[in-house]
C-alpha cells in the first residue's frame, strides 16, 4: 500500500524515495489497546515501571500508558554502544543513560523495533541487577530475522521482515518519525 499525501506533494520528511506503508494508523492502534489490554490483566492492582528505550520507543509507549489502567511509573533509557578494541579482540559495550530506580518494581521494557536481542537482553539482566522484581518486555515491532541472542517479546504488536521502516517513532537519523504510520521505501528496503 502507498501512502497518498494531502496535496499535490510528498512533504519533506528526510526520506528518500516513494513511501510505502507498512503499517496504518488504525492497524498500530488497535494493536496498541490490545497489547494494553494483556497488560491490564497481566499487572492488575500492581504498580507498573515502564522504561521506555529511546529514540525508537517513545511513541509507542506514550500511546500504550495511556491504555493502561494501573499507576505506572515512566522512565526512558538510552542505549549506546560502543565497538572496542583490545589486542586482536574486538567487544561490543554496551551503555545507557540516565540511571533508572526500578529496585523492588515490576518493569516492563518498552521499544518500538526489536530485532538483534542483543541490547534489550543487556538492559534486561541490568534491570534486573538494579533489583527489579520482574522484567518483561513489549515492541511494537518484532523483527525476529533479525534476532542474535534467544529472546521473545512478551508483548509485540506485528512482526516485520522489512530490512528498513520508519514512521511512528522510528527514523534514520532522527528523521520520518513524526508519521502516524509505520512506512518504507523500495529505496530503502534492502537497508540493513
Amino acid at each position: 500500500m502507498t501512502f497518498a499525501w494531502q496535496g499535490s506533494a510528498q512533504p519533506n520528511i528526510g526520506v528518500q524515495g516513494t513511501v510505502q506503508t507498512v503499517l496504518t494508523t488504525e492497524q498500530i492502534q488497535r494493536r496498541v489497546i490490545d497489547i494494553a489490554r494483556q497488560i491490564n490483566t497481566d499487572y492488575a492492582g500492581k504498580t507498573l515501571y515502564a522504561v521506555g528505550v529511546l529514540e525508537d520507543g517513545f511513541v509507542f509507549m506514550a500511546d500504550l500508558v495511556r491504555h493502561l489502567e494501573m499507576p505506572v511509573i515512566c522512565q526512558f533509557v538510552k542505549p549506546e554502544t560502543k565497538e572496542v578494541q583490545q589486542g586482536d579482540v574486538s567487544t561490543t559495550q554496551i551503555f545507557f543513560s540516565p540511571e533508572v530506580d526500578v529496585r523492588g518494581g515490576d518493569v516492563l521494557l518498552i521499544q518500538g523495533l526489536l530485532q538483534s536481542g542483543i541490547v534489550t537482553e543487556f538492559l534486561m539482566r541490568n534491570l534486573t541487577a538494579r533489583g527489579a522484581a520482574g522484567v518483561k518486555v513489549a515492541t511494537l515491532l518484532d523483527r525476529q530475522t533479525g534476532r542474535r541472542v534467544m529472546l521473545q517479546p512478551d508483548y509485540f504488536g506485528f512482526l516485520v521482515d522489512e530490512s528498513f521502516v520508519f514512521g511512528y517513532g522510528l527514523g534514520s537519523n532522527g528523521m520520518g518519525r513524526n508519521l502516524p504510520f509505520v512506512a518504507t521505501t523500495k529505496e530503502m528496503a534492502g537497508r540493513k
